[in-house]
């Protein structure tokens, strides 16, 4: 009898889940797997026409960020600006690559040194930059926004 009594008490205590929904179950599933996501991070970075879609997430990056440093690059140096003292900053440039892959200036970090050098220096920055485009980023095969920022050094002389 004793035995019995233990057999049918571990059968209670791990019996639980038999009484659970089938809507409980999905419930608990569905939270499970979507603990598991990590997501901050995407399965594919946006790409620019020469960067390899099959390659490695890793190489995918680095191709993102030298294509867009050197876009960014051209783009300040079709600027033509006029300054008084030297400047030697960094200009940080907060971007998001949106779902359809446009790719806009969120927020420019610029030090007050740039700004009195370069009084209309955001605008200038923000029209050279509008048109930007890539193949967006990928999460679990939706295309999804990113957000990524870029140090611009900025090093002129009078």
């Amino acid at each position: 009898m004793r035995k019995c009594l233990a057999v049918l008490f571990l059968f209670v205590l791990s019996s639980c889940q038999l009484f659970m929904s089938r809507e409980e179950k999905t419930d608990k599933m569905v939270h499970d797997k979507l603990q598991e996501i990590d997501w901050n991070e995407v399965d594919q970075y946006p790409l620019f026409d020469n960067c390899d879609e099959m390659a490695p997430k890793a190489t995918q990056r680095e191709c993102f960020r030298t294509e867009m440093t050197r876009l960014v690059s051209e783009a300040l140096d079709s600027l033509q600006w006029e300054v008084k003292n030297d400047l030697n900053d960094t200009v940080l440039i907060d971007f998001k690559v949106d779902e359809d892959g446009f790719i806009s200036i969120m927020e420019m970090e610029v030090s007050q040194s740039i700004l009195a050098e370069i009084q209309d220096f955001n605008e200038q920055i923000r029209n050279q930059l509008k048109d930007l485009t890539v193949a967006p980023a990928v999460k679990r095969a939706k295309k999804v926004s990113m957000r990524f920022r870029l140090p611009i050094v900025l090093n002129t002389q009078p």
